[in-house]
Formats: structure tokens, C-alpha cells, sequence
């Protein structure tokens, strides 16, 4: 079974449907790549997907050890590279909420660390992953 459909809109637009779900979201072309960088760019979806799956899994172990990390965030950055145009580091910076302990933090980054996503990016890829704790 598929996981999504993509359907091209013209003018360097995608609309992304997740096909058990029903929900939606748009990718514009980057300025920086001939596009009006209205939306997320797909490259931008791949970063983005790397603190969507970390801070996932550490929610996942966070719920069975009973920790609350609800209010956690992470701001990413993406950079490119040229020659072939390609992701050329991914900066997530996770900001966690007061109150969790040293024991719990260590198997929280550990888990982070272990994400789906993070194994999927090629190793060429520049990965900077930053943890602060309340």
C-alpha cells in the first residue's frame, strides 16, 4: 500500500497527501532555486523530518519511563551545498522543558540519536544535534 500521493500544481508546487490519514501539506521551489519559497521546499521536508522523527521516538521513551517533555522544540538548519545540489548539513537544536533527570536525559539523546531518519541521511550528510535541557 502507498504511504502518499504527490500531485504536481504547476508553478514549482506539490500538494502531499498522506494517504491514511487524509491530511495535506504544500512544497514550493526555494528562491534559491527559481521558486517563490511559499512553503516548506522538499529539501526542507527532509530536515524537518529529522526532528520530527527524534523528538518522536524520545516521546515514545519518554511516555514509558513517565517523563513529561511536552513543550519540547527543535529549530533546524538546513544547508546546501552545489555540484550536485544537495543537503549538505542539518542542524537540530532541541530545547527541552525543566525537570528531567540526568539518568532519564542520557537514555532520551541516546534514543534521539537512534532515530529512523537519522540512519536514513547519507553519511555525507552534516549532522549537528544539540541537546539543552532546561
Amino acid at each position: 500500500m502507498s504511504t502518499s500521493k504527490v500531485t504536481y500544481l504547476g508553478n514549482l508546487r506539490t500538494e502531499n497527501e498522506h494517504l491514511k490519514s487524509g491530511n495535506k501539506f504544500i512544497t514550493d521551489a526555494p528562491t534559491d532555486n527559481n521558486g517563490k519559497g511559499e512553503a516548506f521546499s522538499p529539501t526542507d521536508t527532509v530536515a524537518t523530518g529529522l526532528a520530527n522523527c527524534m523528538i518522536t521516538v524520545m516521546g515514545i521513551k519518554a511516555r514509558d519511563m513517565q517523563v513529561n517533555m511536552d513543550g519540547t522544540t527543535a529549530m533546524v538548519t538546513k544547508t546546501m551545498a552545489a555540484d550536485p545540489r544537495r543537503i549538505s548539513k542539518v542542524e537540530v537544536i532541541l530545547d527541552f522543558p525543566a525537570g528531567i533527570d540526568d539518568k532519564s536525559r542520557k537514555i532520551l539523546e541516546n534514543t534521539g540519536r537512534t532515530c529512523p531518519v537519522l540512519f536514513s541521511l547519507h553519511p555525507d550528510i552534516e549532522k549537528v544535534i544539540v541537546f539543552n535541557w532546561g
